[in-house]
């Protein structure tokens, strides 16, 4: 059973470490801004198609929200603007999808 808990620690924690608002997440993942407060505090859960596309977002996977245990080491990421829009965090997450298929090849490779 997921503890829901901790998958609302963990995006608080994620979301700030990336620099982003309530409000800018919520733009990006088009919800209301007061749905991500409530799941932050567990007031609410989160879906999962919706922290799939956070994962992309943060640079890390689903496991970091889910896994107590995770040491999540999301991706970092250097911009300079003024302002955010939801495109550029579609940018950002699609970059980040990349860079962490990259990590997993990688990773792979390790194994062999």
């Amino acid at each position: 059973m997921l503890n829901f808990e901790l998958v609302g620690k963990r995006f608080n924690e994620l979301r700030n470490m990336s620099g982003f608002t309530q409000g800018q997440v919520a733009e990006y993942l088009q919800v209301d801004q007061s749905y991500i407060s409530k799941c932050e505090k567990n007031e609410r859960q989160f879906s999962v198609d919706i922290l799939e596309k956070a994962a992309d977002l943060f640079g890390c996977s689903i496991d970091d929200f889910t896994n107590e245990d995770s040491n999540f080491s999301p991706l970092s990421i250097a911009f300079r603007a003024k302002s955010v829009t939801a495109e550029d965090l579609e940018t950002i997450a699609a970059m980040n999808k990349i860079a962490l298929n990259l990590r997993y090849m990688e990773d792979l490779l390790e194994e062999e």
